[in-house]
């Protein structure tokens, strides 16, 4: 049967209209130069082709018009952790040397008010900062005085109660600017965004058949010998919709079932895994055949989480798969290797497929073609035994009228001699 189905044909058919000519006919100018204008227009439809995000895990969505825009100052320890390395820096350069400038100016002032700088050569006036002699030496206490680096000669004195008012302030302040910076640059330093880099996922999604079921797989893979604790796997289909009431609903996302039910979404990922989605009636993918896969435009999402072993923060990888970049009737090859008392991973075949024999119609197809074939099988062999049942009753109805035929003798005789009379002791012939 599935030599004669060309869906379960495994080297197409070659039409007639897309038979190769022979070598020594060349193509036309014609269509040499239909055949460019085709790859021509392919190539300016992949490039329009727009990700919602890229195989890298980058998410292409902007925010534009944004007018509540105080709602990033209210979270303003997240928003310098979402900065970029270069603004972070110059954030935190300037956090400290504002504060330093601010507080230097605050004690050459107080040294200006009080006269101190007009005394600097009278050794009976009693400054409220020895040795500050003008703003630059205020502003390299300023220094010492906010991190503790040590006084030297310039050292406040106990005759000036506003100073050591701003002294403790100082100290105060610069405690909290030492713990927000240095607390903003640990997070961004230890953020697992770098721990996703060693997470990868194969180049390619296919589509082959798993104990005769139709499936969508994709592998992933941990490059690192520290594990992923808690690792799980979900997958989004990304595909433009249009509701029965008319409404049109851009970038769509559809859930992809792959083991949330059974439990195997949750990933013990210590060698590279296949994921598997069985293309049921729950499936977005129920009704699609091959030809209509290479014409069909979506985007499949994939997404691992699972907290990073070494330091216990929750880290995420992402990628993406195209239509064109789902194989269709493909396998992937098998990476472990079994050695002297291990296991070797093979990361040269981790994205390499080889083609399977795979039906090139669509899961529901299948589906009813095993259902009228077992139609076919549940009413033919009961209707046989039907028949030899038949046989076997017509043949005891036949046995049963011979043997009617010939009476019971005893019978014979009490109708041969008379009715029955009544009477007592019992009845008499």
């Amino acid at each position: 049967m599935a030599k004669e189905n060309s869906g379960f044909s495994t080297i197409p058919e070659t039409p007639v209209s897309e038979a190769k000519p022979p070598l020594c006919s060349r193509p036309s100018k014609a269509s040499a130069r239909l055949r460019r204008e085709n790859e021509r227009e392919k190539t300016e439809k992949k490039k329009r082709r727009q990700r919602y995000v890229e195989k890298g895990g980058k998410c292409n969505v902007q925010h534009g018009n944004v007018r509540e825009t105080y709602r990033y100052l209210t979270d303003i320890f997240t928003t310098l952790v979402d900065l970029k390395w270069r603004f972070s820096l110059l954030v935190f350069t300037l956090a400290y040397a504002i504060t330093w400038l601010f507080f230097g100016l605050i004690w050459w002032f107080i040294a200006y008010c009080r006269g101190d700088l007009d005394h600097l050569e009278d050794h009976t006036w009693t400054p409220c900062v020895n040795n500050l002699n003008g703003f630059v030496s205020a502003f390299l206490f300023s220094i010492e005085t906010e991190t503790t680096i040590g006084y030297g000669h310039r050292v406040i004195t106990d005759k000036c109660p506003e100073g050591i008012i701003l002294l403790l302030l100082q100290a105060i302040l610069g405690s909290m600017v030492n713990a927000f910076m240095v607390g903003c640059m640990f997070v961004k330093i230890s953020q697992p965004n770098k721990r996703a880099e060693t997470l990868v996922f194969s180049s390619h999604a296919v589509v082959s058949l798993r104990d005769d079921r139709l499936c969508l797989m994709f592998r992933v893979g941990d490059l690192r010998s520290s594990h992923i604790v808690e690792a799980s796997i979900r997958a989004k289909l990304i595909k433009s919709k249009q509701t029965q009431e008319g409404e049109f609903i851009p970038l769509n996302q559809t859930d992809i079932n792959v083991g949330f039910e059974t439990g195997d979404d949750r990933l013990f990922l210590v060698s590279p895994l296949i994921i598997s989605h069985e293309i049921n009636e729950h499936s977005p993918f129920w009704e699609v055949s091959k030809e209509q896969l290479a014409k069909d435009e979506f985007e499949i999402v994939v997404i691992l989480e699972g907290m990073v072993e070494a330091t216990g923060m929750t880290c995420q990888a992402r990628s993406s798969y195209l239509m064109d970049e789902v194989l269709w009737g493909h396998r992937f090859m098998s990476v472990l290797s079994l050695e002297d008392g291990f296991y070797e991973v093979d990361y040269n075949s981790f994205h390499q497929t080889f083609e399977v024999p795979t039906p090139s119609c669509s899961a529901k197809e299948m589906a009813e073609a095993t259902a009228r074939m077992d139609a076919h099988l549940y009413w033919s062999i009961p209707s046989r035994l039907d028949e030899k049942v038949e046989e076997g009753t017509e043949k005891e109805a036949g046995d049963k009228e011979r043997n009617g035929s010939l009476a019971n003798p005893e019978t014979v005789q009490i109708n041969e001699r008379g009715p029955l009379h009544e009477g007592a002791g019992g009845g008499f012939l």
